[in-house]
């Protein structure tokens, strides 16, 4: 795809200020340069382009699926600061990336009413990272760490609420960027498994100040 195909794509108010952040962010880590802002739209118009090929038509009342777009590509704003604002590149991974299972799991945009999914998956309005992995996190927590999962039972507040949050930004404001970079390459390497073993990591890491904030 070139700059002239996409021309006539346009992002959205969220997407916009998705690029903002992830600009000023990748400056700040000295990663971007000048005029990076330009690259990343790129990117995401054409992976928004390319990703409606592979997407259903369905008639549902859920918001969240009368948008062909699901909401700010975190993982696609990751890959394009690993590549240091490289558009072409970032691109040529996607394209690749994408082939394989594990991009189901870190990259969320990559299943959104996709065709790829039973339509009754699809209608539900649910990702499959919600039923897959975070209740698989939900499982892991009980067995690894009760006290944990009890103080969250008492909350009323679901583990996986938190989980879908942190994997659905690929943990951006929540771990440095060099942990950042760890998790994507980790699951990717090692496979879409240790995502779950991340989030439980983080649990154990927190487990005092959730058991202390619990008592209060």
């Amino acid at each position: 795809a070139t700059d002239a195909d996409v021309k006539t794509e346009s992002l959205s108010s969220v997407q916009q200020l998705g690029v903002e952040m992830t600009v000023r962010y990748g400056k700040y880590l000295n990663l971007l340069k000048e005029n990076a802002e330009n690259g990343l739209c790129f990117v995401l118009m054409n992976c928004e382009k390319f990703l409606k090929q592979q997407q259903r038509t369905v008639e549902s009342p859920l918001c969240c699926l009368q948008e062909h777009c699901a909401g700010y590509d975190w993982f696609a704003s990751s890959v394009f600061l690993i590549m240091s604002g490289d558009r072409e590149k970032t691109f040529t991974f996607l394209q690749r990336f994408s082939r394989l299972l594990v991009s189901a799991f870190l990259w969320l945009p990559r299943l959104h009413i996709s065709v790829h999914l039973p339509i009754t998956t699809v209608e539900s309005g649910i990702h499959p990272v919600y039923f897959c992995s975070a209740h698989h996190i939900e499982m892991l927590l009980k067995a690894e760490l009760p006290l944990v999962f009890s103080a969250f039972h008492m909350s009323g507040f679901a583990p996986s609420q938190i989980c879908l949050q942190w994997i659905s930004q690929c943990f951006w404001n929540y771990m440095d960027w060099s942990e950042i970079c760890h998790y994507i390459a980790i699951c990717i390497f090692l496979g879409p498994d240790y995502q779950i073993y991340m989030c439980i990591s983080v649990f154990r890491h927190l487990q005092q100040d959730i058991l202390k904030h619990t008592e209060a």
